[in-house]
């Protein structure tokens, strides 16, 4: 019979590691010896216990996934990180893959899908959505021939980027100028050059583009 897999999970939302927890071990594959509820915990309980994967959130408070991947991958290389993400975001998947990520995984995968992929993962091999795989590939491609890398998000004037954190926040236009001691009208160009610079039609769009980077957590 193999060795189970040791796993380290790390995600903020404590009734989700419970849940994969017991997927795991119940499949009979895998047991989890350690998680944390932030990047940055779970960079010191993944070098304190070396599992043989870790299963990852991006988006957390104090540490981003993103960077605990890097810094777990620089520091203890043998260990494979499993992003396991609400996010199908392009940026978020070739971010986490660019910091050493093993596999992105949609939290909205069955715990079929999750064990597979653990088990894929600590064999060595790369384990993606069919829909993330392609992209993974194409931006592969796109470097190897030596392409222009795809763009960066648009740049936002410092204006605009208070702008956004207090939408994030769910401040009225009223507010916001209040705030930063702008009209409401200037409020309201603001946001209309942001959605365009995005290419985003409405304000929710905005909300949810902003919350999704963690601005709604982000100091004023």
């Amino acid at each position: 019979m193999t060795d189970r897999v040791t796993v380290v999970l790390v995600d903020d939302h404590p009734v989700w590691r419970d849940g994969v927890r017991t997927d795991l071990e119940a499949s009979g594959i895998a047991d989890v010896i350690g998680e944390a509820s932030d990047g940055g915990d779970g960079i010191q309980v993944a070098l304190d216990k070396m599992p043989d994967v870790v299963l990852m959130d991006l988006q957390m408070p104090t540490v981003s996934g993103v960077e605990a991947t890097r810094r777990i991958r620089d520091d203890a290389p043998n260990v494979k990180v499993l992003v396991l993400s609400a996010s199908a975001e392009e940026d978020h998947v070739l971010e986490a893959v660019k910091a050493g990520a093993s596999g992105y995984l949609l939290k909205s995968s069955t715990s079929e899908e999750l064990i597979d992929a653990v088990r894929r993962v600590h064999a060595g091999e790369p384990v993606f959505t069919p829909s993330l795989a392609g992209l993974v590939l194409d931006e592969f491609r796109r470097v190897a021939s030596g392409e222009a890398p795809r763009s960066e998000e648009p740049q936002l004037t410092p204006r605009e980027n208070e702008v956004l954190k207090l939408v994030a926040k769910g401040y009225t236009y009223k507010e916001i100028g209040d705030k930063l001691f702008i009209s409401t009208k200037t409020v309201q160009n603001h946001v209309q050059n942001i959605l365009t610079k995005l290419q985003l039609r409405k304000r929710y769009e905005l909300m949810r583009y902003a919350i999704q980077r963690g601005l709604d957590r982000a100091p004023e």
